[in-house]
């Protein structure tokens, strides 16, 4: 970007903030890349002038002038800018803009959330959204350099995968060449870094997009990004530990005025967080009015399994979990179901889950044991896991990984109050997207194409 520097000549390009008259003299506020910047313009400067006399908010334009110190008495420390301001020559017009349907310069929290959502691009161009995003790649970057350190190597998995019982509903994707056969989005990439520990890949991450069909709230989307990580060979310890550093680190270098309560992390037992606090995932933090406080605390020690509404088995976290090595043979004993304790553990600030994982189960019978607890014959099994089944059978290390929400955690740390705020492009609580206007009907010839056919509903 340009350097600011007072004396020289430069051009910028950007959007009209706030227009002011002052007499002969007008002043508008450039949001351009290199920062929000006052620009002055006087009757000396010509077209300029006449320009910028028509200059409406949101108009898209190119300002050339010279950068100067300002006047001491109108010094704004408020912003990295303030000492500085642009006094104009030359004002190029790239594009006018229609009176936006609210304001840029202001905080946005008062207005209506489908309008927002509905012109989502101007939402983004405020303040306050803009730092949302530019925070988000920040913590990406550092996610990347602190695995990397790690021995981790990021990976992609696919985005069409097989619809399996996961826990959620999952997205279907037609497959056109074979009518009545379906792809299924990720609910998470679980299988495949399992596969990937199968496959001789040490250590992996992902910053990968996930897709479930499930009620929305606050902290829920239909669509969200996870980070994601495997190792082979590894123990609760040393996930723990390496993610603990991170997150760490993350708060210092990103979020410096933001104060951790208790470093290393707690460690509280699941049976203990529910004894004291009631809930599984305990706020610990000693003061709850200071925004600027993050009480973290790891939750161990997590029984397998637990009866659902229908008094049947299921499982606490994700089948593919291990139970721990002295538990191991209570999974083939009817009588100690609800006493096999899980190699579980989640990561939980201020009162809200971020991440999850586990030691996973890799060894072909005893995750077939798993499933068929929770209820699925081995037919059922090897019909939906038959290739996690073969797969482990084929010399599979002991591995296990964590996933964080993304989105929960940049929520926390920017003190929003739902994660559509912290998603560039988010859908509404009812899983809408109002400014792409979808989901939306689709063609007969395209359903046809398809094999498939709506009943029930009009098009």
């Amino acid at each position: 970007m340009t350097p600011l520097t007072p004396g020289s000549t430069v051009t910028l390009n950007g959007w009209v903030h706030v227009r002011r008259d002052h007499g002969k003299l007008i002043f508008f506020d450039l949001r351009a890349p290199e920062g929000m910047l006052q620009v002055v313009v006087t009757p000396k400067a010509g077209d300029a002038y006449t320009i910028a006399g028509t200059l409406r908010p949101e108009w898209c334009i190119a300002v050339t002038g010279e950068i100067k110190e300002r006047p001491e008495a109108m010094r704004n420390p408020e912003i990295a800018t303030g000492n500085i301001e642009l006094s104009a020559t030359a004002i190029l017009v790239h594009n006018e803009a229609l009176t936006p349907p609210f304001g840029i310069d202001e905080d946005g929290r008062d207005v209506n959330e489908e309008t927002r959502l509905k012109y989502r691009y101007l939402d983004i161009r405020r303040e306050r959204l803009a730092k949302n995003i530019v925070v988000r790649d920040k913590l990406y970057t550092l996610v990347r350099d602190s695995l990397h350190n790690e021995g981790f190597t990021e990976v992609e998995t696919p985005i069409l995968t097989k619809s399996t019982p996961e826990g959620s509903r999952d997205y279907l994707v037609p497959f056109r060449r074979t009518p009545g056969k379906f792809y299924a989005l990720p609910q998470s990439p679980q299988q495949y870094k399992q596969l990937l520990m199968v496959g001789g890949v040490n250590r992996y991450f992902q910053l990968a997009r996930c897709m479930r069909d499930e009620d929305t709230r606050g902290d829920r989307q239909p669509e969200f990004t996870q980070l994601d990580m495997e190792l082979a060979f590894t123990s609760e310890k040393e996930v723990m530990r390496i993610n603990e550093a991170m997150l760490i680190r993350a708060v210092k270098e990103l979020w410096p005025e933001k104060r951790i309560q208790t470093v290393p992390f707690p460690r509280i037992t699941f049976k203990d967080a529910m004894e004291k606090y009631g809930i599984d995932r305990p706020d610990m933090r000693e003061d709850k009015n200071d925004p600027n406080l993050l009480a973290f605390c790891w939750v161990i020690e997590w029984p397998f399994f637990e009866k659902d509404k229908e008094d049947k088995w299921t499982f606490t976290h994700n089948p593919f979990s291990a139970p721990k090595r002295e538990y191991e043979e209570m999974l083939f004993d009817e009588t100690r179901i609800a006493d096999v304790m899980a190699a579980q553990y989640d990561i939980v600030v201020n009162g809200i889950e971020i991440g999850g994982g586990s030691m996973r189960n890799h060894k072909p019978a005893s995750l077939e044991r798993v499933l068929n607890i929770i209820g699925i014959d081995s037919e059922t099994a090897h019909r939906n896991f038959g290739h996690m089944l073969e797969a482990f059978s084929f010399g599979a290390p002991p591995h296990g990984g964590i996933a964080w929400g993304i989105d929960r955690l940049l929520m926390i740390l920017q003190n929003e109050p739902n994660i559509r705020e912290i998603i560039t492009f988010p859908k509404t609580g009812e899983g809408e997207d109002p400014m792409m206007q979808s989901p939306s009907d689709v063609s007969d010839e395209q359903l046809a194409e398809l094999g498939l056919q709506l009943r029930g509903t009009k098009k």
